[in-house]
């Protein structure tokens, strides 16, 4: 009896140690784990958090846009109102440069802290200083709040789409990405619709809107309980820590361990293919954001123009025209989403792209007519808005583990730097050649950049395990 025993003891625990030794030798790569995992309650909270942050993140970057021209009024003396397109491309620009300035910061601490750690910091950030937004006295003091909210704002991007992307299954990956992008959709929704209902409270009743950009600081709470890192990300940063201990030791790396141990920025760079990705991408964002805020932040301060002469006055037009714009781009997130799953994601971008190119100018072109003018600012944010639900989809999906966060910040964020310039040249041109018409004619030239980008960037992802 002992010995038999003994021989399926011994059996045992061979099985035990050759199934470890595997494990740690793959453990756990981000293939295998997206191909094996069912769609879980881990899954739907991942995408819950990243949402809650991308809702608010919409919110507050829509408010500005809506409130912007009234807090200008209330803060610049009136004999430099004059100005008003070039201070409010001020207020714009300077919150996208924190933005980048966050953005990129974020993504790469992403990489470093954790998803989740990054996305509560993150939401914090702006939570804060969009509070401290209402309290500007001076339209420099609202520049300071403005681009420290950036901060937060960029920082929240990276964890949230590294999160969903590292946690969903390969087939259902671009419906995540479009469903967490339309959260961004829904906030500005919930931005335009507050600023109908509290837009005419009188002086001041722009503050109100920053007031409530404070509610995000709560999710912080449940991330903090609710919300775990994803295995992959884990295993990796286990065995950056096991590389960074190896050098400090002085044994000799393999390739591996010399990638984890160097710097993310730098790691990036260092492979020619990655380079390549990460250039291509980077043009197909410059179209992506640059269009947006160059030409369809526009849109809200057009309204009110065609409003008025239609004679139906300008109060609360410029809030009609951002629920509609919003809608429209919640219905092209999710439709963004959808078609990557069945089409692909190169093709689906490329047709937004192609979209965004015919409608961009459309709404500037309507002068009176304002059903038409209401038709055409839906499909303008269908493609325009619409479109930025790949940026949370297909960066993520061709980077690997160790510089996903990086990689995607690098491409998002550094776009914005660009993009800043966009609202002051739009400004620019405002002033220049007369009217915001013609300026947005020009500027949504920027989309045939992106369209024809696309099809050279990185490899196709539909269906495909992420990698590792």
């Amino acid at each position: 009896m002992i010995l038999p025993r003994l021989a399926m003891a011994t059996v045992y625990n061979r099985s035990i140690m050759t199934a470890t030794t595997a494990a740690e030798r793959s453990a756990p790569s981000a293939g295998d784990v997206q191909a094996s995992r069912p769609l879980d309650r881990t899954a739907w909270r991942a995408l819950l958090a990243a949402a809650c942050g991308w809702l608010f993140d919409g919110y507050e970057t829509y408010a500005l846009i809506l409130v912007g021209a009234a807090a200008i009024r209330e803060l610049v003396p009136p004999d430099q109102l004059v100005q008003l397109p070039l201070y409010f491309g001020g207020l714009v620009a300077v919150t996208l440069v924190g933005w980048a300035t966050g953005g990129l910061v974020g993504g790469v601490l992403t990489d470093y802290l954790g998803r989740r750690r990054m996305l509560m910091l993150a939401v914090l950030c702006y939570a804060v200083f969009t509070g401290m937004s209402a309290l500007a006295h001076t339209y420099w003091m609202l520049l300071i709040f403005r681009f420290l909210t950036g901060l937060g704002l960029g920082g929240e991007f990276c964890p949230g789409a590294a999160l969903v992307s590292e946690l969903w299954p390969p087939a259902r990956r671009g419906r995540a990405a479009g469903a967490l992008a339309s959260a961004f959709g829904f906030g500005s929704l919930l931005a335009a619709g507050l600023w109908f209902l509290v837009g005419t409270v009188g002086d001041g009743s722009w503050r109100y809107l920053f007031v409530i950009g404070i509610l995000p600081a709560l999710v912080v709470f449940w991330m903090r309980r609710g919300v775990a890192d994803p295995v992959v990300w884990v295993a990796t940063d286990r065995r950056r820590q096991a590389a960074r201990q190896a050098a400090r030791a002085g044994r000799s790396l393999s390739e591996e361990e010399r990638r984890l141990t160097r710097f993310t920025v730098l790691d990036l760079f260092a492979s020619g293919e990655l380079r390549r990705r990460t250039l291509l991408l980077l043009m197909m964002a410059l179209s992506t954001i640059v269009g947006y805020w160059a030409v369809s932040t526009w849109i809200p301060q057009y309204a009110t123009q065609v409003a008025t002469r239609a004679g139906f006055g300008a109060d609360g037009w410029g809030a009609r025209a951002g629920l509609v714009y919003s809608a429209g781009g919640i219905v092209g997130y999710l439709a963004l989403g959808f078609m990557a799953d069945a089409w692909g994601r190169k093709p689906s971008i490329a047709f937004f792209f192609a979209g965004s190119l015919v409608v961009g100018a459309a709404p500037f072109l309507v002068s009176t007519n304002l059903p038409v003018f209401l038709a055409v600012v839906a499909l303008n944010g269908f493609f325009t808005t619409g479109q930025f639900a790949w940026l949370a989809m297909y960066p993520p999906e061709v980077y690997p583990t160790a510089v996903r966060g990086t990689g995607t910040a690098v491409v998002f964020n550094s776009a914005r730097y660009v993009a800043a310039l966009g609202p002051l040249a739009a400004g620019w041109l405002v002033e220049s050649v007369g009217g915001i018409a013609r300026a947005a004619v020009m500027m949504s030239a920027i989309y045939l950049l992106g369209l024809i980008v696309t099809p050279f960037a990185a490899p196709e992802t539909r269906g495909r395990p992420l990698p590792d």
